[in-house]
């Protein structure tokens, strides 16, 4: 039995999010349907997380075990031919056998997108957030760097995952405004460990309460300290955020030697 590791783009828009859900069209669900298809057995993927509805991916991983002698660079082109034209598979390699997408991931990063102007582009609805009045960036960036390092960041996660503990490190977490013609477009990006559910959009909604004047940056070390959700801006939308990469040991690829 070989594993197959995809590297998958998507835009989330028209989605219920990652996972198989019944009655509900999910990239999950579109990748297994193709597999299917062009292997002929009932294929399961793992993705390495799931991204909820609406939230897109320039760089998902997922991973599957077939029998089928085809080569990855093969189910690559026939994964594209058989998938809807908002998803695509940018990359199929072959993994070690024990090649797990979650269990083996060592980090993710994610950007999330505003657009603080005060008319909203209506070519960029589904990939941004919209602000009817600017943001101070340079705040919002001051108060992230409290975030960086190892913490408990029970603040920062909606209810609704089962996990272990909330303690997470984040080694970078940067705010800037996007330059030239990009000058209208705040981009947040955050690389972890690994993520809560619904982190990266609750540091966005925390970030944009200091950017907008409501606190200063140095609340957010005292949301941080509080742990308690309550305590923290609100969900930010789902259309602004992009998962951007997720990384793995070399050690997970088959020809890695």
């Amino acid at each position: 039995m070989r594993s197959v590791m995809l590297t998958i783009a998507y835009e989330g828009t028209d989605y219920a999010g990652w996972q198989v859900q019944p009655g509900q069209r999910t990239i999950q669900a579109e990748l297994e349907r193709a597999l299917t298809s062009i292997t002929g057995d009932e294929i399961r993927v793992v993705g390495s997380g799931r991204t909820d509805a609406g939230v897109h991916a320039l760089g998902q991983v997922a991973g599957f075990r077939t029998e089928s002698a085809l080569a990855a660079a093969v189910f690559q082109r026939a994964l594209n031919a058989e998938l809807p034209r908002d998803i695509a598979v940018l990359d199929a390699a072959e993994a070690t056998a024990d090649f797990h997408p979650i269990r083996d991931c060592t980090s993710k990063r994610y950007r999330y997108v505003i657009h603080d102007e005060p008319v909203r582009d209506v070519f960029s609805r589904r990939f941004v957030w919209h602000f009817r009045h600017r943001l101070n960036e340079s705040a919002m960036a001051e108060g992230a760097r409290h975030l960086l390092g190892r913490h408990d960041f029970s603040s920062f996660e909606t209810t609704g995952a089962e996990r272990p503990d909330s303690i997470r490190t984040i080694s970078d977490l940067s705010v800037q405004r996007g330059a030239a013609d990009q000058a209208d477009r705040i981009m947040i990006e955050v690389e972890a460990d690994g993520f809560l559910y619904n982190m990266v959009r609750a540091i966005t909604g925390t970030l944009v309460e200091v950017g907008g004047g409501a606190q200063g940056p140095d609340w957010v070390q005292q949301v941080l300290r509080a742990t308690d959700r309550c305590q923290a801006g609100q969900t930010a939308p789902p259309e602004g955020l992009f998962l951007l990469r997720v990384d793995y040991p070399s050690t997970v690829y088959l020809d890695s030697e």
